[in-house]
């Protein structure tokens, strides 16, 4: 009986490190594909119909399907880095990086994460599937060379979250603004950045060891690169409140624009007085502020849309 239990508990150990190894936490990311059904709310998903349920049931599905897929693919990466990892201050933490699993254990989790994940994309639309299955392909491709890869490093990343964008809008075959393609890559890139940066910061003289890009950045280089990056985001988001087709005429989307600049200011702070850009998952998580900001721009945003659906109410702005 004794060594059952041990049995049991070393069991439901290896599997709190598995989920722990699947990053989670990194699928915050992913609620960007939420943007296509709260942008297209006041034209087609009537509140609280069977075709708003039903819509936003296949945009959870979506969410779930590119949730395990990115995380078989941080499995495959961390076992790829299990070595630069275990010499990292914060990574050697890591369930792989730390012994917590062994890397047959990741990658057979990895395997399985991954079918899934295609599988229900194609389940959802068979266009789904061939966005996740080119996030998957790009995602192999920036593990094993255009991480090393300067400026192009960051650009893939900012890319994978356009690609979560555009598979928001697939699922539920509505039609964006380009704009908004636009905000998503600019603001991805303001993250990848930031992260550089505190990678670059944190590791000092040691970061190019850790990882082999950095030592072709520098801190006046990425705050140079991060400053224009900032401006082209509020610039762009700005534009797109009153220039794009799908939004209400009044121009009351104008009135998101502040919590945008704060998110952005609040964000930069962090960055440079706390030292958190390095992981903004984590940031998100803990930082109240910051999550105040964007869940007032989400609620600020939903009741614009639901209220200007209605000509009348409209007209009356």
């Amino acid at each position: 009986m004794p060594h059952r239990l041990l049995s049991c508990r070393a069991m439901l150990a290896s599997a709190k490190h598995l989920v722990r190894a699947m990053r989670p936490r990194q699928w915050t990311k992913n609620l960007l594909l939420f943007a296509s059904f709260l942008f297209t709310v006041n034209q087609l998903w009537r509140p609280f119909t069977p075709s708003m349920w039903t819509a936003l049931a296949r945009t959870s599905i979506a969410f779930l399907a590119f949730s395990v897929l990115s995380s078989g693919v941080y499995l495959l990466n961390d076992v790829r880095d299990i070595e630069q990892d275990r010499r990292h201050p914060q990574k050697r933490h890591r369930p792989l990086a730390s012994g917590a699993i062994t890397a047959p254990m990741a990658v057979v989790l990895a395997a399985l994460l991954l079918i899934v994940g295609l599988g229900t994309s194609l389940v959802l639309r068979p266009l789904f599937f061939v966005v996740a299955a080119s996030y998957l392909l790009m995602q192999l491709c920036y593990t094993l060379w255009w991480k090393h890869v300067v400026i192009l490093d960051v650009f893939i990343i900012a890319v994978g979250f356009v690609m979560r964008a555009v598979s928001g809008a697939i699922v539920l075959d509505v039609y964006i603004s380009p704009w908004l393609y636009i905000v998503t890559f600019l603001g991805a890139l303001f993250l990848g950045l930031c992260k550089r940066r505190h990678e670059l910061e944190l590791l000092d003289s040691d970061a190019a060891s850790h990882r082999r890009i950095l030592a072709e950045y520098s801190l006046p280089l990425l705050d140079q690169m991060i400053s224009i990056v900032t401006a082209s985001t509020i610039m762009a988001y700005s534009l797109y409140t009153f220039t794009s087709d799908n939004l209400p005429r009044n121009h009351l989307m104008m009135l998101t624009i502040p919590h945008v600049l704060y998110g952005l200011f609040r964000y930069l702070y962090l960055a440079y007085r706390r030292n958190q850009g390095g992981s903004p998952e984590e940031v998100l998580l803990r930082d109240r502020p910051l999550r105040l900001a964007i869940l007032l721009w989400v609620g600020t945003a939903a009741v614009i849309l639901l209220v200007t659906r209605s000509p009348l109410v409209a007209a009356s702005f």
